[in-house]
């Protein structure tokens, strides 16, 4: 028997008969909770200990979902109807987003939350941008749709970091349009003071966001970053999802969106973009060479017909990789990131750019390390006590060894196979079913006809 452990009184015992260490599967394994963190690591404890949660399958440390935006989700199927492009899709998004009050903002994000506790993911990055009333107009409580999410993700059990976003324009040099004005502060200080007033506690982080360059303008760019820098909180910026945001930027600048991130302070180790799709070599290395993260969201990149971005590129440059759900077309960070490695083999025709283990690191270590979390995504004292276990007697993962129960998970598994999860080492999803929420269908399926009547 091993033993690693870190002060405090325990308060809960775990044993898990197959755990991930980061590096392998190991049998036998008893972790130890203290104040919501995990207080030991035992292994080699063949049998459960007296009073010991047993958590059979794999056990993970909790999952990241490092990209979200909770209302897309009463968007899944009715957007898969005809065809299109992004610009199309958007306006669908408009009219859903034109539909929401914080009360049906709550209710849509909580169930959402839910699901994704029910798909093993502990936290989650909310990229929020629907600030205000119909018309632009403040709520009374100015973040009363930033609370709601807040409220949302607490009655569903998952931690949250809220990265309320700046979106002023609706291209460069043009004023929002009628939808996007929910969306404006109007100008970046103005954002700065509303986004000041939002609090943070155990299960709630506050950061920021830029929607993209061509939602911020450019000289009020450095205003974001200094309100993240200034509270040493996460950043994150859509980044070259559309060729045509390029060319755009192209017109209005003379450079690309990373050059004009780069050149107006925005890059750096606790800034995030998301999708980084098309990507010029100069903007690969500038990324790189400022450890700026790499979120992909393969699942609502293959939706959207967004295309594959350079990941491979991205991570030997030194960008960390980290996976969301963006759009939720499925909530499923296994998908996430088996979609990654198989989208570069059809890119590429070529087999393993990446092994499980560097898989499990980006839906878990690297995605909580991009919401500001740097200790969590391990199973190690100290860390947060949030796990994730998967069956591994499912039709999708019964037969393989154990010792392959990693790649049995990132290969194979899906969020169905998800049968327990914990967060600060409470079990908020047991045996398949929410602790908190009784039916995460029926609350799913009111809030989205909610918004479609």
């Amino acid at each position: 028997m091993t033993t690693r452990t870190a002060g405090g009184p325990v308060t809960a015992t775990y044993w898990m008969d197959h755990a991930w260490l980061g590096t392998h599967v190991e049998p036998d394994v008893t972790v130890e909770v203290a104040d919501g963190r995990i207080a030991g690591v035992r292994t080699g404890v063949e049998t459960p200990p007296p009073g010991a949660t047993v958590l059979r399958g794999l056990t993970l440390p909790g999952l990241a979902n490092a990209h979200s935006h909770a209302f897309h989700r009463a968007l899944r199927a009715t957007v898969q109807v005809g065809s299109g492009t992004f610009w199309t899709w958007r306006e669908l998004m408009y009219q859903v987003a034109s539909r929401l009050t914080p009360d049906t903002y709550f209710d849509l994000a909580r169930a959402t939350y839910a699901e994704m506790a029910l798909a093993g993911i502990t936290s989650v990055g909310e990229f929020h941008y629907l600030h205000h009333a119909p018309g632009g107009t403040p709520y009374a409580n100015p973040n009363a749709m930033g609370e709601a999410l807040i409220a949302a993700a607490a009655e569903a059990g998952i931690r949250i970091t809220l990265l309320d976003t700046a979106y002023l324009a609706a291209g460069f040099g043009e004023q929002p349009n009628r939808h996007q004005l929910r969306f404006s502060d109007t100008t970046a200080d103005a954002w700065a003071e509303r986004a000041s007033l939002l609090k943070g506690d155990d299960h709630t982080l506050i950061g920021a966001a830029i929607h993209s360059v061509r939602a911020v303008p450019a000289g009020q760019l450095a205003t974001v970053a200094q309100w993240a820098e200034e509270r040493n909180a996460p950043l994150h910026v859509h980044l070259s999802e559309q060729t045509a945001e390029n060319d755009a930027c192209l017109a209005a600048h003379g450079r690309t969106p990373t050059r004009l991130l780069a050149d107006h302070g925005v890059l750096g180790p606790r800034t995030t973009g998301i999708h980084n799709t098309h990507l010029t070599e100069e903007d690969i290395a500038l990324l790189g060479s400022s450890t700026t993260g790499t979120c992909m969201c393969p699942t609502t990149e293959r939706d959207l017909a967004d295309g594959i971005g350079p990941a491979v590129a991205l991570q030997k440059a030194g960008s960390p990789l980290s996976l969301g759900s963006d759009s939720h077309a499925v909530i499923d960070l296994f998908e996430e990131a088996r979609a990654m490695e198989l989208n570069e083999r059809l890119r590429t025709n070529i087999r393993g750019h990446w092994t499980a283990a560097a898989l499990l690191r980006a839906a878990s270590a690297d995605g909580h390390a991009a919401l500001g979390r740097p200790d969590a995504g391990v199973l190690e004292p100290g860390a947060p006590a949030d796990l994730t276990t998967v069956a591994l007697d499912s039709v999708r993962t019964a037969g393989p060894v154990p010792r392959l129960a990693a790649e049995t998970a990132v290969f194979a598994a899906s969020a169905a196979d998800v049968r327990h999860t914990v967060v600060a080492g409470r079990h908020i999803v047991r045996d398949g079913r929410h602790a908190l929420i009784e039916d995460v269908p029926g609350a799913l399926a009111a809030a989205v006809a909610a918004l479609h009547h």
